[in-house]
């Protein structure tokens, strides 16, 4: 007998981190994160509900998903714009999500943001800065940080492809190579930067050929395949943890979408579409449970409903949840 997704959930670590139990969690964080940000850019975004930008991993759910599992709660996690299952792993709630992007009290900003920049520092979630390589010195100095006090934590800071094209991207490596600083890069690899291709963007055929540069490990592996993500992520955190310097994971994926809400992606090649479509990592680990007994189509489609209506109820609390106080504008600006 398969089990249903709340008993792995809530079951005991040995559950949990079996082969089986490790699937259970990827597809339920991945589908969540799906259905989310669906709601989120063809939905709300359409209804007039959400203003500024939307972006979204569809697509890519298997890199912050499989990385993110394998992070310690008290890992310091900086994520981008493509992201959003390290919230949901961190304890990060959807009706919380949907009422950032409204604009609502209930969201992570309390109202004073309706976009994705939002993190929780007590959850050690690290806001999102919109020129994506900003985040990488950053995740850098805290990495910094951390030995500085001797933890035994590490940074974990994800960008795209064009980040690396950026100069703080290669200072933040510069730095934690030479300092040898705990601290995991991934890249995920969507090839395209907005609508500029890797191969316009860099002379080198990966990401990844240019942590030599930097005399650490560079790892590619295929970013739709959760498993692939989290072990090449786990051996990533196994190196920095043990005082070896950093290391950076080059993860291979496509962005099944527009940049953002409002683009058509008329750039990309039509092929792209069909091609990418059929490793979509969802239906790739959904195949993969069945055939190795793990679960079952019905119990699998169970999930998925059981998350539509989750997300149904958080859309609706955070449809309630108020506007933000005028008044209370300048709370928690300057520092007491």
């Amino acid at each position: 007998m398969v089990p249903n997704i709340a008993t792995v959930l809530a079951g005991e670590n040995s559950v949990q981190n079996s082969e089986a139990g490790l699937a259970y969690r990827f597809l339920y964080y991945m589908q969540l994160m799906r259905e989310v940000e669906d709601r989120i850019e063809r939905k709300l975004y359409r209804q007039g509900k959400i203003l500024g930008g939307v972006y979204v991993g569809r697509g890519q759910e298997a890199i912050c998903v499989g990385a993110g599992l394998v992070a310690d709660p008290l890992d310091v996690l900086f994520p981008c714009h493509r992201d959003m299952g390290l919230y949901f792993i961190r304890g990060v709630q959807p009706k919380q999500v949907f009422a950032q992007y409204m604009g609502r009290v209930g969201g992570l900003t309390r109202g004073r943001d309706g976009n994705m920049h939002m993190g929780d520092m007590k959850l050690r979630i690290v806001a999102i800065i919109s020129a994506m390589a900003a985040s990488v010195p950053v995740a850098v100095g805290a990495a910094f940080a951390l030995r500085y006090k001797g933890s035994s934590n590490i940074a974990f800071n994800f960008v795209g492809d064009g980040a690396t094209s950026r100069g703080d991207w290669h200072e933040g490596l510069n730095m934690a190579s030479v300092m040898k600083l705990p601290v995991v890069f991934l890249c995920n690899n969507n090839q395209y930067a907005y609508s500029t291709p890797v191969e316009r963007q860099m002379a080198c055929a990966n990401v990844a050929d240019r942590a030599p540069g930097y005399n650490m490990p560079g790892e590619i592996v295929d970013g739709n395949d959760v498993f692939a993500v989290f072990q090449a992520t786990q051996r990533a955190a196994d190196y920095a943890r043990s005082g070896k310097g950093p290391y950076l994971v080059e993860c291979k994926t496509f962005r099944m979408t527009g940049h953002a809400a409002h683009d058509s992606a008329d750039y990309v090649p039509s092929h792209k579409w069909s091609e990418w479509e059929a490793k979509d990592p969802i239906n790739r680990l959904s195949q993969k449970m069945i055939s190795n007994g793990w679960s079952s189509e019905q119990e699998i489609a169970r999930t998925f409903t059981e998350i539509k209506n989750e997300v149904d109820a958080a859309i609706e609390w955070a449809e309630n949840s108020p506007y933000p106080d005028a008044s209370e504008l300048m709370d928690g600006v300057y520092g007491d």
